[in-house]
């Protein structure tokens, strides 16, 4: 990998910026002052120090995101906020995008990477990944819905595979937690209407092993620990 690409993508700067830092001989590789922007680099091998300061590379980033309500699922968007507009700058620059999506208004747990491969896993109809959600419902939840939620509902012309529908407590608004492997557009809230029920208000509690840390506040972010990537790269298999 080419030195001046490296630093910019770790939050150097642009190219030309790059090119700036080390034509003031600010820039060391193995102690040792870079001359040229397009030297190749070993991320792995080589020590890079720019400004007094070692460069960690990573080639993927893994950001757990409390999503807000508010924010659109979107990489950009010329009208509303996305979820990219929650990062610091310094994490935007390696490209992160949402994992799947959460509608405008709903709460919780969203995987921002640019690792396209786990991505392309953990949306696999194929691998069957749960996502848990908590929801509050306007009408009483029975027995009778959770039957209903384990055969599947018909929501559009669609049948539902099996879910897991669990009540908290039941009135005439109930609370809940539902178990899916599916991701259709409006899903969650498309199989209460089938049950002739609404849902006021939805957020994700996990995606396969990952679990939303109850001590991250809405609308913050962190990095996923090596242990949760290990289990998130298990559960997907």
């Amino acid at each position: 990998m080419r030195l001046d690409k490296l630093l910019a993508n770790t939050g150097y700067g642009s190219r030309k910026d790059v090119k700036q830092l080390i034509k003031k001989k600010l820039v060391k590789v193995n102690d040792e002052i870079a001359k040229k922007a397009d030297v190749n680099i070993n991320p792995e091998e080589d020590i890079i120090i720019c400004n007094g300061e070692k460069v960690n590379y990573k080639e993927y980033v893994y950001f757990m995101l409390n999503k807000p309500p508010g924010y659109l699922s979107a990489t950009e968007d010329t009208v509303q906020k996305t979820v990219l507009d929650l990062l610091d700058q310094k994490d935007k620059v390696l490209h992160p995008f949402p994992v799947g999506r959460l509608d405008k208004d709903t709460e919780g747990l969203l995987l921002l990477t640019n690792d396209g491969q786990l991505a392309h896993d953990l949306l696999s109809p194929k691998k069957h990944i749960q996502k848990k959600y908590y929801a509050k419902i306007d009408g009483m939840v029975t027995n009778s819905d959770i039957d209903s939620f384990k055969k599947g509902v018909d929501i559009g012309g669609y049948i539902t595979k099996p879910s897991e529908l669990a009540i908290l407590s039941s009135d005439n608004v109930s609370e809940i937690e539902l178990t899916i492997t599916e991701g259709k557009f409006h899903q969650v809230k498309r199989m209460f209407e089938a049950v002739g029920k609404k849902v006021t208000y939805l957020k994700r509690l996990s995606m396969g092993s990952l679990i939303l840390d109850p001590d991250l506040s809405i609308g913050k972010y962190r990095q996923i620990t090596p242990d949760e990537l290990s289990l998130l790269k298990e559960s997907k298999s």
